[in-house]
C-alpha cells in the first residue's frame, strides 16, 4: 500500500488529506488561528464544583467553561498542585521537578470537593476539543507526545506499548528508558520505538523534557486563564502519528509549512526528507491529486461505492446511522444470499473508510442487508474488524444482532468532518433571479477591468469551474488571451473543481482572495 500526504495551505485554513493507493481515507481541516486543540495545556481557574457529577468546570478562556472529571485529575494531582503553588509563589525561580517530593496518590474513588475548591489555579490539558454546544474536556494528567515516547511529569514509571509482542524487546526498551529518563517523569514507550537505538530515544526524551521546561517557565508570568503550551501544528502532529515506511510522498503548497514538515521528517526519519515535495503547479493542489473530486463524491448523504450499491449516512443527536443498499444489483431469489454477502463485504470496506474520512465518533449503527446464514454474518463481522485495523481512533465492534444491525463505538476527540457537497444554483446563486448566462463572460471581464483600472491590481489569478475555463481558453485566439492583451499580461485563468458552475474567485500573488462580489454592475 502506498501512502501519501497532501497539505493544502490557504490564508485562513489548512487542509490535510491522507491517500492510500490514491484513495482518500482521511481529511482534516483546521483554521490557522485555531485554539483549544487536543494537547494544548492551559493554566485555568476552578469556576464551579459539581459534586453530583464528581466534576468541576474550569475557566480556560473558552466561551463555555471546560469540563474536568475527578477520574481525569490523574493519581499525582496533589504533587502537581504543590509544584504549581511553588511556581506561582516565586516568579523569579521555577522549581526543579526532580527535586519535588512525590506525594501519595489521590483516592481512586474520591470526591472532587476534597481536592478542588472554587478559585483554585490548575494546570490542565485539552483531552477533547469543543464539540457542538459543549466546552472542551480536560485532563490534569499532562503529557507530551513524541514519535517514539510520551513524557508524563509528576510520576515515576515506565510503560511499554502492549502492541510490542516480543518480551525481549519489551524488556530492552524498559531497561533502556529506565537508565536515561530523568527523576519524577513517567515514560510511555510507543509501538514505533520497537527496534530503535538508544541514541534516537535519548534524543527525543531530551527534546520532550526541554519542551516541558521551556513551557512551565511561562506559568509565573501568565495571566489566568492562559495557554501554557500549544500542541505542534496539526500537519506535523498528524505526520507524527501516521508516518510509516510506506509513505512515499508528502506534497505541500506552502514554503514555510514545507520547511517545517521537511525538518520534522529529517528528525524522525533521517535520509528520507526528500519525500517532502513543494508543490508549485498552477492547478489547486487538491485538484491536481484528484482529491476535490473524491471529496465531492464521498461526503454527501448518499455514497455510491460498487456495482450500483450505495450507503445512506444519517446523523442524529445521539448516534450515526448507516444504511446499506444493494441498488441495482441482482435480487433473484437464487442469488439473494450471495448478493447480500458481496454487497455487505464491500460496504464494510467503504464504511471503515467513511468512519476515518468523516471522523465519526460515538455510537454508529449499521443496517446491513439481511443474511440468512450465521456463517456469513460471522464472516462479515471478522471482515469489518479487519477493515478497521488501520483506524487510529479507539473503537469497538459488536457482532451483528438478530435484526442484522452492527453496533460500533468509536472515540471522538474532535468535531466530525462535515463537508457540504451541494453547490449554489449555477444561475441565481440562491437569489431566485438569474442574470443571462450568455453574459457571464462579459461580467467576468467587467470584474477584471475593475481590478486593473480601478484598484490597480496587475497580477492575479481567476479561478473558475473547469467547463468555464475550457470555454475561455478555447480557439486560436481564446477569450483569456484577449483579456491579457487588453488588461494585463499577468492574468491567469485556472480551472478549479471546488467551484460551482458559474462561480468565480480572484486571488492575488499571495493567494489571498480578492472579493469582487461587492462590485455591482451599473444598470
Amino acid at each position: 500500500m502506498i501512502s501519501e500526504l497532501v497539505v493544502d495551505v490557504k490564508p485562513k485554513e489548512v487542509s490535510i488529506a491522507v491517500l492510500e493507493d490514491k484513495n482518500l481515507v482521511e481529511l482534516q481541516k483546521e483554521a490557522r488561528n485555531v485554539s483549544f486543540a487536543v494537547g494544548d495545556i492551559y493554566l485555568g481557574k476552578v469556576k464551579k464544583l459539581m459534586p453530583g457529577l464528581n466534576a468541576a468546570f474550569i475557566d480556560v478562556g473558552y466561551k463555555k467553561d471546560a469540563f474536568l472529571h475527578y477520574q481525569d485529575l490523574g493519581p499525582h494531582f496533589n504533587t502537581q498542585q504543590k509544584f504549581l503553588k511553588q511556581t506561582l509563589g516565586d516568579p523569579k525561580k521555577t522549581p526543579l521537578i526532580a527535586k519535588t517530593q512525590i506525594l501519595p496518590e489521590i483516592e481512586k474513588n474520591g470526591s472532587i470537593s476534597d481536592v478542588l475548591k472554587v478559585g483554585q489555579e490548575v494546570l490542565v490539558q485539552i483531552a477533547k476539543e469543543p464539540i457542538s454546544t459543549k466546552g472542551p474536556r480536560l485532563t490534569s494528567e499532562l503529557s507530551f507526545a513524541g514519535r517514539y515516547i510520551v513524557l508524563i511529569p509528576f510520576s515515576d514509571k515506565v510503560s511499554v506499548s502492549t502492541k510490542i509482542k516480543s518480551s525481549e524487546e519489551r524488556a530492552r526498551l524498559r531497561q533502556l528508558i529506565q537508565s536515561i529518563k530523568p527523576k519524577n517523569f513517567s515514560v510511555i514507550v510507543r509501538t514505533s520505538s520497537e527496534g530503535k537505538r538508544v541514541a534516537e530515544l535519548d534524543h527525543e526524551l531530551r527534546t520532550l523534557v526541554k519542551r516541558w521546561e521551556d513551557n512551565i517557565a511561562k506559568v509565573p508570568k501568565a495571566k489566568i486563564p492562559a495557554i501554557v503550551y500549544e500542541e505542534t501544528a496539526r500537519t506535523v502532529a498528524l505526520l507524527r502519528d501516521i508516518f510509516n515506511p510506506s509513505f512515499q510522498n508528502i506534497h505541500v503548497n506552502d514554503k514555510d509549512v514545507y520547511n517545517s514538515v521537511r525538518d520534522y521528517v529529517s528528525l524522525i526519519a533521517p535520509g528520507r526528507e526528500n519525500i517532502v515535495q513543494l508543490y508549485g503547479g498552477e492547478l489547486p493542489i487538491f485538484d491536481n491529486f484528484g482529491i476535490t473530486k473524491q471529496i465531492k463524491s464521498l461526503f454527501g448523504r448518499t455514497v455510491t461505492y460498487k456495482s450500483g450499491a450505495y450507503l445512506i449516512i444519517e446523523h442524529t443527536e445521539a448516534m450515526h446511522v448507516i444504511d446499506v443498499n444493494s441498488g441495482n444489483r441482482s435480487k433473484g431469489s437464487d442469488a439473494q444470499e450471495k448478493t447480500a454477502i458481496d454487497v455487505n463485504m464491500t460496504a464494510a470496506d467503504e464504511i471503515a473508510r467513511q468512519l476515518r474520512l468523516r471522523d465519526l465518533g460515538g455510537i454508529i449503527v449499521v443496517d446491513f442487508i439481511d443474511m440468512g446464514e450465521a456463517g456469513n454474518r460471522q464472516k462479515l463481522f471478522e471482515h469489518m474488524s479487519k477493515a478497521m485495523v488501520n483506524d487510529r481512533a479507539k473503537h469497538n465492534i459488536l457482532p451483528l444482532s438478530k435484526f442484522g444491525l452492527m453496533q460500533i463505538t468509536r472515540q471522538r476527540v474532535r468535531p466530525e468532518m462535515d463537508v457540504d457537497t451541494s453547490e449554489a444554483c449555477p444561475t441565481c446563486f440562491g437569489s431566485g433571479t438569474a442574470q443571462p448566462s450568455i453574459l457571464f463572460t462579459e461580467s467576468l471581464e467587467g470584474k477584471i477591468d475593475c481590478l486593473v483600472n480601478k484598484h490597480n491590481v496587475k497580477k492575479f489569478t481567476l479561478h473558475v469551474h473547469p467547463y468555464v475555463a475550457a470555454f475561455v481558453n478555447k480557439g486560436l485566439m481564446p477569450l483569456s488571451m484577449k483579456w491579457k492583451l487588453k488588461y494585463t499580461h499577468s492574468l491567469k485563468v485556472i480551472p478549479d473543481q471546488s467551484l460551482g458552475f458559474l462561480e468565480y474567485k480572484f486571488y492575488d500573488t499571495d493567494k489571498n482572495e480578492l472579493d469582487m462580489k461587492e462590485e455591482k454592475e451599473i444598470k
